[in-house]
């Protein structure tokens, strides 16, 4: 049975009145603008050398809140539209914290996730194996980052309000499918059959109100890769999950452009390791076939196993399963019926983090293999050959399968020049063959994280893990399922557990034991071995009752500072030109006159490198709408789905370069008479940057 919103606010202060469950805390969201450099540097995720950037599709932001309950305690969670998090940037983040607001921020009460889009820029991670198709650290991405971070939380904390908060749920289909449904039936048929689907469906939102019941943010999980937009995209987005962040802030800030307005809307990762965005399912690129479901091969001469979305091309599928995810999101928001599956978050606000040494981690543990009680131990880093393999959303290179488990002399020669695993590696990460013992390469630096962050942020009865990996799905139910296990045997009522993927610092893949014998892709990436996720199961085990019991944990080792051994082939910008005759911000393509809807405007200006100013907070170009002869208002920018900017570099030696912007009318376009703005700098030769602006004529948009 329906009721209206102003019985069902009334309904909501009755039950404070009466004493039923209800609590206060100070809330506060936030946003900012992370968006890297958008050309000449690889894009992070999918490990492809020709991945570099050409310009813009959406901006990238990152979204936080704020909790703090009515003794002090405080908790800040961030979702980055970013490929995962490094712990040199967290520390960074913390460190302008500190400089701001003194030890109110640290390592154990904030925590950072990425949302895992593969099409932004890349470089700031630290660890050689991360950032070696990015051919190095780019400190210009690393800076903006951390600013934006570092803002995005400020600006939550600024916004601190009384509040309070609700938890909801519902079931989002088609939108995610198993990428390696094999691996998955490893796991005990009792196990699966407790579950409908083989990745999660359900999307848990966490609603920020404040005492008006005025709406300040919404946080969404839920497991899906944001690799909508394949290998071959070379424009700066935030991917499905971001576009329908997008769409959620559109729908509450209205007319606000992207990344402005009070209202922030985060979709953030989850359990996602083995979950594939494109739902049409991998077929083989040339003849349409099937491909091989345990190599993820296809025939010779069919072509690469290549799996697609729902639209036409990348783009249209990212703008479907962004729609579906928004449409899920806003659903639990506008619920205003006795059958809603909200409920309030109550309680106290507590946090726990600990450095593990993964590799001389020793205890014991289920081992669901031998279903008896086993010793567990860590393992050095190490990739294995089906990582080479890549996935279906980007294959890999060269002839490496999914699915393999012995090695290859050639490759072993290849691995054993950068680093040679001991006969003690090879036994403990068995079945894995070993392609690239990152464990044991020290040159130039660390190759890949040896200490990891485990961290837990308990809101009420709701508790936040802060995994530093991508957890299969499986592997997260498991994970859940241990939590929710150890809150209540150390006396905690009823809780519900979310799990934050990519958080904090990257560590590649979790798998269960039963998937890692498989060793697709993502077993492969499980960089400690066999007992990587029995270590995460104990460690959060042990963790959850320190919680629970507000007891204190040691710190473990912290992971080592690399800031100052960082290398890079990434060259800056030398210097721009421009043909002669013309001058930066010269219009070489003007628009047509007159545009309909779904027209796409096109404008090619004479521009300096983007590098030279990235424009944080603010945009390269806007499109403006004519409102008299003496106001235009902006209607797009360069964060605007509806817009991109793609770069070309005409002349190498003279410096002369092009910036194309695109606009595609949308039904929802205004008529009228409308222009677009270039907004630059320009590097001069002899030294310096200095700004530029170029202006096109003005169109006409006909109604439709």
């Amino acid at each position: 049975m329906a009721i209206s919103k102003i019985a069902f606010l009334a309904l909501i202060a009755l039950s404070g009145l009466c004493g039923l469950a209800s609590a206060t805390y100070k809330v506060g969201v936030g946003r900012a603008d992370i968006t890297g450099p958008p050309v000449e540097i690889n894009f992070m995720g999918y490990a492809n050398i020709k991945q570099v950037g050409r310009g813009i599709h959406t901006r990238v932001f990152a979204r936080a809140f704020v909790v703090e309950d009515e003794k002090g305690n405080r908790v800040a969670f961030v979702s980055a539209d970013a490929g995962m998090m490094g712990y040199g940037l967290k520390r960074e983040v913390i460190k302008r914290l500190q400089a701001r607001y003194g030890n109110l921020y640290h390592t154990d009460n904030v925590a950072i996730s990425g949302t895992h889009t593969h099409g932004a820029p890349g470089g700031f991670l630290m660890h050689l194996l991360y950032d070696i198709s990015i051919l190095g650290f780019v400190p210009q991405t690393f800076e903006v980052m951390a600013q934006g971070l570092y803002l995005c939380i400020k600006r939550a904390t600024d916004n601190l309000v009384d509040g309070r908060i609700f938890l909801s749920k519902t079931t989002v289909l088609n939108v995610n499918i198993n990428r390696s449904p094999t691996s998955y039936l490893r796991n005990p048929e009792e196990e699966r059959a407790q579950y409908e689907h083989d990745t999660d469906k359900t999307l848990t939102q966490l609603r920020f109100v404040d005492l008006e019941n005025n709406l300040l943010g919404a946080f969404n999980w839920y497991a899906v890769h944001a690799t909508s937009m394949n290998n071959t995209n070379r424009l700066v987005t935030s991917d499905n999950v971001g576009y329908a962040a997008l769409l959620l802030e559109k729908e509450y800030n209205p007319n606000k452009m992207p990344g402005k307005g009070k209202f922030v809307g985060a979709f953030c990762s989850s359990n996602l390791g083995d979950v594939s965005p494109n739902i049409m399912g991998p077929k083989c690129s040339i003849s349409g076939n099937e491909c091989d479901l345990l190599t993820s091969r296809c025939p010779a001469g069919e072509g690469e196993c290549f799996a697609s979305g729902p639209g036409r091309d990348m783009v249209e599928s990212t703008q479907i399963l962004g729609q579906r995810l928004a449409d899920a999101a806003l659903g639990l928001l506008n619920e205003q019926s006795q059958e809603s599956t909200a409920r309030e978050v109550t309680g106290d606000v507590r946090f726990i983090h600990q450095f593990v040494d993964m590799p001389n981690y020793n205890g014991s543990a289920y081992n669901p293999l031998s279903r008896k009680i086993d010793k567990i131990r860590g393992c050095q880093p190490a990739m294995g050959y089906s990582f080479a393999a890549g996935t279906t959303d980007g294959p890999g290179a060269f002839s490496f399968e999914q699915g393999t488990t012995t090695d290859n002399p050639m490759w072993n020669f290849v691995r054993d020049f950068i680093a040679t695993p001991t006969q003690e590696d090879i036994k403990c990460h068995e079945p894995k063959p070993i392609l690239l013992a990152t464990g044991r390469a020290t040159f130039p630096y660390e190759w890949q994280p040896k200490i990891v962050s485990d961290q837990l942020l308990k809101i009420g009865d709701v508790i936040i893990a802060a995994v530093p990996c991508e957890f299969t799905t499986m592997a997260g139910r498991r994970l859940r399922n241990q939590i929710r296990a150890a809150a209540s045997a150390a006396g905690g009522l009823d809780t519900e557990v979310i799990i934050a993927g990519l958080t904090n610092i990257y560590t590649s893949y979790t798998v269960t034991p039963e998937e890692y014998q498989a060793q697709r892709y993502e077993a492969a990436s499980t960089i400690f071995g066999p007992h990587t996720h029995s270590i995460y199961m104990d460690v959060f085990e042990r963790l959850t009752k320190a919680l629970m019991r507000n007891e204190t944990v040691e710190p473990g080792p912290s992971p080592p500072y690399m800031n100052d051994v960082m290398l890079s082939l990434n060259t800056g910008v030398l210097f721009d030109g421009h043909p002669i005759n013309t001058d930066f911000g010269y219009v070489k393509t003007q628009p047509e006159k007159e545009y309909g809807i779904n027209d796409t405007v096109k404008v090619t200006y004479i521009s300096g490198n983007p590098r030279n100013n990235l424009f944080t907070e603010k945009t390269y170009f806007t499109v403006e709408r004519k409102i008299n002869e003496d106001r235009w208002k902006v209607a797009y920018t360069d964060a605007s789905w509806e817009t991109k900017m793609i770069w070309h570099r005409t002349n190498t030696i003279l410096g002369f370069s092009d910036l194309e912007i695109y606009w595609n009318i949308s039904p929802q376009t205004l008529p009228g008479v409308y222009r677009i703005r270039h907004s630059g700098e320009y590097k001069y030769i002899l030294g310096g940057k200095y700004p530029y602006e170029g202006l096109s004529h003005s169109f006409t948009v006909k109604e439709d």
